[in-house]
């Protein structure tokens, strides 16, 4: 019985430790230039093992490791700067969480660059041998802030798991595992008839295909991207719709690109998609955003009450959806992915999921911006309930 306590103890004890061993540990801070300016979009991350996020628009990033992690380099690199490194351990026990990215020089000045559609189209050619192609897993997060009027009337987040083949592909299939949503205040529901996601891929120009001919490009400036000399080039066509690509010299990988559209009359809607290197150099997605302007109709329920109300009602009401999607690990080994079935497709806010608060909890949210507090202030500002509280009892 002694020898049966005492292994059993040894037991707990081993378990305990492993627990303790892999607990979550937060790595926070502020990425800045040597003229404190703050330095956005940033990649930060364990290169090593592909885990990380991308620094908001004003410089701030956090994202959890376990203690598995300590030993591993952390790197920050960003487009003009030197890529910083530092042991995972090292930056935690730093008392001051800001990262210095110093200005890296070009030499591209002085050397005579081929016709920029000579590159683009190369850099288009090389996009499958320069990113991940075969099926990998993105754990990412998915927000969507609904403005009416200039004010925020929706807001929802969830976290999502993807199978992707890369830009030169598709997405293969996708789940929601947790969201959480605000009170919906909107008189206008544009319910869309497939998941955002779905149109996160669908509005790239690199998965649906550039007609490069189509377009006038011209380089319009040089810089660096983690030691490699790169090209910012800009195609402009008779639409005025407007492609950005930031591509590296020598290499010809797509780093960047940024799409700037009319699909209609009277609307316009402006994305960027960034990728970063795995572990190998290859690129994958680690960020996107996009926001659609325009105006809609009012539903005729609501023109009603409003009439009945002695509230004048306008024809058009100016709208805009603002789309945010951060990539928090990427998983390569397919013995590693998460066994899910691809979710029916609807709008974002349809899906029926319970508010999981011990998972946000424990969940690497990123830093709340000024964009974020400021929208998030007008929802809370409507009837004075918090957002935490809007979470508990709309999910």
């Amino acid at each position: 019985m002694v020898f049966k306590s005492s292994l059993y103890s040894l037991i707990l004890c081993f378990l305990a430790f492993n627990f303790l061993n892999a607990q979550n540990l937060l790595i926070d801070g502020s990425i800045k230039d040597d003229n404190d300016y703050e330095i956005p979009f940033a990649a930060v991350g364990i290169i090593k093992k592909n885990i990380g996020t991308t620094s908001t628009m004003e410089g701030t990033f956090s994202f959890l490791v376990s203690s598995n992690e300590l030993e591993d380099s952390l790197e920050i690199s960003s487009i003009g700067y030197k890529t910083f490194k530092i042991k995972v351990k090292d930056y935690i026990n730093n008392k001051v969480k800001i990262v210095r990215l110093s200005e890296q020089l070009t030499q591209l000045d002085e050397v005579i660059v081929k016709a920029p559609v000579n590159y683009i189209e190369k850099a288009l050619k090389l996009l499958k041998t320069n990113t991940i192609s075969e099926n990998h897993q993105l754990n990412l997060l998915y927000r969507r802030w609904d403005v009416e009027e200039n004010k925020c009337a929706f807001f929802i987040e969830q976290f999502i798991k993807v199978i992707d083949r890369g830009p030169n592909s598709y997405m293969v299939k996708s789940t929601i595992e947790n969201q959480r949503k605000s009170a919906d205040y909107r008189f206008i529901k544009n319910e869309a008839k497939f998941h955002p996601l779905q149109y996160t891929e669908w509005n790239n120009p690199l998965r649906k295909g550039i007609r490069i001919k189509s377009f006038k490009w011209k380089k319009v400036k040089n810089s660096t991207y983690d030691n490699e000399d790169v090209l910012f080039f800009e195609g402009i066509n008779e639409n005025m719709d407007k492609i950005s690509m930031v591509v590296g010299f020598d290499t010809y990988k797509i780093y960047q690109i940024e799409y700037d559209w009319k699909p209609n009359i009277g609307r316009s809607q402006k994305g960027l998609w960034i990728y970063k290197k795995n572990n190998v150099g290859k690129l994958y997605l680690s960020y996107h955003n996009r926001e659609w302007v325009g105006a809609r109709k009012l539903p005729e329920n609501v023109k009603k009450t409003m009439i009945k109300s002695g509230q004048k009602v306008r024809e058009y009401y100016p709208v805009s959806f603002r789309h945010e999607l951060i990539v928090t690990e990427m998983i390569q080994q397919k013995q590693n992915f998460d066994k899910f079935d691809d979710m029916e497709q609807k709008d974002m806010s349809l899906y029926k999921i319970p508010y999981n608060k011990v998972f946000w909890n424990n969940f690497s949210v990123p830093p709340k911006t000024e964009y974020f507090k400021k929208n998030i202030g007008e929802l809370e500002s409507r009837f004075g309930v918090s957002l935490e509280t809007q979470f508990m009892y709309s999910n």
